[in-house]
């Protein structure tokens, strides 16, 4: 009879827990013995062990710990010291309670804006939690995301799951260690704000800070295990972010960062101030633009209870155009840093700003601003793209140049006159920001010419501005408390 070879074999495994308590106790034991084969064999002779005798081997000898259902549990240890196994158990004891993160459901086939979230503002609101806060982001497809991105992906569909655990073996091990810092900080940041459980395990040492566990399991090898208990203390600051600093900039660093954000890189308004968020080898990460405010803004009459004067506006105030983040470096309060630091530096009685994000991702009022109302539209702007719409345009797509360029050489003379016509419509408000003119004020005749003589390529850009003006925002309003102590 042919010998059955027996490689691998529990003895023991026994788990209990206590939902009442939050305590898990875990014993498990195995043996292992090799096959028999003449190199084996010539090894159990040269060594002196027991080819065919099983080894035994204690993994965990009757380890007990409690983990409470909003606990942040880091569990470590090097590879095959037993953590996958230690969190597979109490996976298996949490039951329904538990989500895992490598089990979350991916359609790879359509923007990740489509899969997930109720309606589209619960979709932007959990990717811009988890620092997936970009318009083009918004439209990418799971596949098209970095390894960074599919990870806080990820965690915005365990927050959408409403599980209380969120199961997380192998955690971060794939990204570089700044990002999987960034990640950790993130990590724990969503759980301890939606009252939920991690339980992460991984082989690094260097997320302690950023996960900031209540729990923190160390696996030695055999049966060596420690056990510390931390108090639940949120964890405000990425230790990323303490090596980085906020200084004057200028608009070619401003120019390095555009293009990470939605609007037109190549085109912006005449600053009045730049900072620039940078790391200690002097690459920027982020950047605030601030620039001369528009003649009207929606909002600023309501905010002030008066409309103030050309002098005024051009001597008090001063508006926030942009503020671009690295991607990499999302959701770990940069943004708000940004905001909140450069206020007093730009030396103006009032800052203001009209953003779409605002309604999404609050970093403006938590960097002292005051949301003042949100803005649908003006009716001449919305008129003009119904208007387009009906000319072969689609709403959705007049933010693209490329789009509007396609649509326009498509048309008649007779055709290209009425969009002409469409846009000279507009209040005369938005003349400047229409033409992208770094005047402060465009005259009515001055536009009229633009318009008349504009080419189909200068036609398709006008277009993709207005779809910025029919945006829904929220405009913002921060008074200086020292307007002279600059």
């Amino acid at each position: 009879m042919k010998r059955r070879h027996e490689e691998f074999r529990i003895r023991k495994l026994i788990r209990k827990y206590d939902p009442a308590t939050g305590k898990f106790i875990v014993d498990i034991r195995f043996k292992v013995k090799t096959d028999i084969t003449p190199r084996t064999i010539k090894v159990a002779e040269a060594f002196g062990i027991g080819v065919d005798e099983h080894k035994e081997h204690v993994i965990y000898d009757h380890a007990s710990f409690k983990i409470g259902n909003r606990d942040i549990v880091y569990i470590t240890g090097e590879s095959g010291s037993g953590k996958s196994v230690l969190l597979k158990a109490l996976e298996k004891d949490l039951g329904d309670e538990a989500a895992n993160i490598e089990n979350v459901q991916v359609n790879p086939e359509k923007p990740i804006v489509e899969t997930i979230g109720e309606t589209l503002d619960e979709a932007l609101e959990l990717l811009s939690r988890v620092g997936l806060n970009d318009a083009y982001l918004f439209v990418r497809r799971y596949n098209q995301l970095s390894d960074g991105q599919k990870y806080r992906y990820r965690i915005a569909k365990l927050i959408e799951s409403n599980r209380q655990y969120w199961i997380m073996d192998e955690f971060c091990a794939t990204l570089d260690r700044e990002t999987a810092k960034i990640v950790a900080f993130n990590v724990q940041k969503q759980a301890r704000r939606t009252n939920r459980a991690v339980i992460a395990a991984t082989t690094h040492t260097d997320l302690l800070e950023d996960l900031a566990p209540t729990v923190h399991i160390h696996k030695g090898w055999g049966n060596r295990l420690t056990v510390n208990y931390h108090p639940d203390a949120s964890n405000t600051m990425c230790s990323v972010t303490r090596g980085l600093r906020i200084e004057e900039g200028t608009l070619e660093e401003y120019k390095q960062l555009a293009e990470f954000h939605y609007r037109n890189p190549e085109t912006h308004p005449v600053p009045i101030k730049i900072f620039t968020l940078k790391r200690q080898d002097n690459e920027p990460v982020g950047v605030i633009f601030y620039s001369w405010p528009p003649i009207v803004m929606f909002g600023r009459r309501k905010a002030l209870g008066r409309k103030p004067s050309i002098q005024e506006l051009n001597r008090d105030f001063a508006t926030i155009s942009r503020v671009i983040l690295h991607p990499k470096y999302r959701s770990i309060g940069l943004g708000t840093r940004l905001v909140r630091e450069t206020l007093p530096l730009v030396g103006r009685l009032y800052v203001e700003t009209m953003a779409v994000m605002a309604r999404y991702n609050p970093f403006f009022e938590k960097a002292g601003m005051r949301k003042i109302a949100e803005a649908h539209g003006d009716k001449t702007v919305r008129e003009a793209a119904e208007k387009l719409e009906k000319l072969g345009f689609k709403q959705y797509t007049l933010a693209s140049k490329e789009t509007n360029l396609k649509i326009l050489r498509g048309l008649n003379p007779e055709e290209t006159r009425k969009v002409k016509e469409t846009l000279l419509n507009v209040s005369q408000s938005y003349y400047k920001r229409l033409k992208a003119s770094g005047k402060a004020y465009v005259k009515k005749k001055e536009f009229q010419k633009f318009i008349t003589e504009a080419s189909a390529e200068t036609l398709a850009k006008v277009i993709s501005r207005l779809a910025v003006l029919a945006q829904t925002k929220v405009y913002l309003l921060w008074r200086n408390p020292k307007p002279h102590g600059n």
